[in-house]
């Protein structure tokens, strides 16, 4: 493999040849790691952008196209990851910032309004989803003894539950907004 071009070690690697994929990294961390480390400044940080992209690398490695090179896509895929850390690392000094000044507050909820919203919405739903919703989570039944109880099948039961939750979840959604009970 270490003989191979970029471009052919990157077609085998779309064909899921790991060995492929080992070489690329073996080529490409050492170069990845230390332009993640000096724009991040912290070795433990610049490791983890660094798997993250090779990780990527292979999860997604049938639906990449690379319109240049490999290495110019990998220094794309570091300063991507970069910004990425750059945003969190603000985003949590921004949350942390507004805890300490008091300008973020836990949200208030009237849990008594939401387990009525709860209890309307799954009223609502037709006798057998309902059943099998509450046989699932009040009684903490698994999907094969709500079939076996109810003498259905589990793929039944499955679909049941499916209708009941994306109907619960469309019936809570006004509580989920600025104006709603949460």
């Amino acid at each position: 493999m270490h003989a191979y071009t970029d471009e052919q070690l990157f077609s085998l690697l779309q064909e899921g040849d790991e060995a492929a994929f080992t070489e690329v990294y073996k080529r490409y961390w050492k170069l990845l790691f230390s332009v993640a480390a000096n724009k991040t400044g912290i070795l433990a940080d610049a490791e983890e952008i660094v798997q993250d992209i090779f990780a990527d690398l292979w999860k997604r490695r049938a639906d990449i196209s690379i319109r240049s090179t490999l290495r110019q896509y990998l220094a794309g895929a570091v300063k991507f990851q970069v910004f990425a850390y750059y945003d969190k690392q603000q985003r949590q000094r921004d949350f942390r910032q507004q805890a300490a000044t008091g300008g973020w507050q836990e949200p208030e909820c009237d849990y008594n309004a939401l387990k009525a919203q709860i209890l309307q919405a799954t009223a609502q739903l037709p006798e057998r989803c309902r059943l099998v919703y509450e046989l699932s989570r009040n009684e903490g039944l698994s999907h094969k003894e709500i079939a076996q109880t109810l003498g259905i099948s589990e793929k039944t039961v499955e679909n049941q539950i499916t209708k009941a939750l994306k109907h619960l979840h469309s019936a809570l959604r006004s509580l989920f907004t600025l104006g709603g009970i949460i």
